[in-house]
């Protein structure tokens, strides 16, 4: 059976530019958790893995948790990208937009939903998954009270509604990741939840 790219022989060390390089050990790293799991992914194992020295690897992330946490960031940034794309498509109503948030969340979880599950429970309590969980987690609130901003009354969609639809989402997408119920049922049941917190808003 051929070796994966994670576990292959290293191919030979060149020097690349920060950036990246940074996007090589990333890419390597979730190759490492995919295939080995959270528990083995050291700085030493993903250097030996992506093929640098382990000062390489240190002077990127610090630490295993600085690894772990950037990972998290990493995920976060490419399906954000995607999440927008495909709200800004969506046609304005109420309806659809709520329709395309849920769908486009739960989706971006069951993405990459069992390695992302790993990472945030292996960097468990640690400040710096609260620091990066916390940042994101403010401007998907954000977010979305400016999409459905047109459909609120002029106070706009309270705080502690997006939590609630935030808690519903995070909880609904692993449960679908899970394989506890489908994505459509995740993605409904979410779509409900936010058309009764934006229309207590109107």
């Amino acid at each position: 059976m051929p070796k994966s790219s994670a576990t292959a022989t290293p191919a030979p060390r060149r020097r690349l530019p920060r950036q990246a390089r940074t996007r090589q050990l990333l890419d390597v790293a979730w190759a490492l958790i995919s295939e080995e799991g959270t528990d083995q992914l050291t700085l030493g194992r993903l250097a030996e893995a992506a093929g640098v020295t382990k000062p390489v690897a240190y002077d990127h992330f610090g630490t295993r948790n600085g690894l772990l946490a950037a990972l998290y960031e990493d995920y976060d940034v490419r399906q954000t990208a995607i999440f927008d794309t495909a709200v800004d498509a969506a046609k304005a109503t109420l309806h659809e937009k709520a329709r395309v948030v849920a769908a486009s969340y739960v989706q971006c979880v069951l993405t990459q939903g069992q390695e992302i599950s790993a990472v945030v429970a292996a960097l468990g309590g640690s400040p710096e998954l609260q620091a990066v969980k916390r940042s994101y987690q403010h401007a998907f609130i954000e977010k979305c009270q400016r999409i459905f901003a047109p459909f609120a009354g002029t106070a706009g969609v309270s705080n502690a509604g997006m939590w609630a639809v935030l808690g519903a989402a995070d909880t609904l997408s692993q449960a679908a990741a899970d394989g506890d119920i489908s994505r459509s049922q995740a993605s409904d049941e979410l779509m409900q939840t936010l058309l009764a917190v934006v229309k207590r808003s109107a």
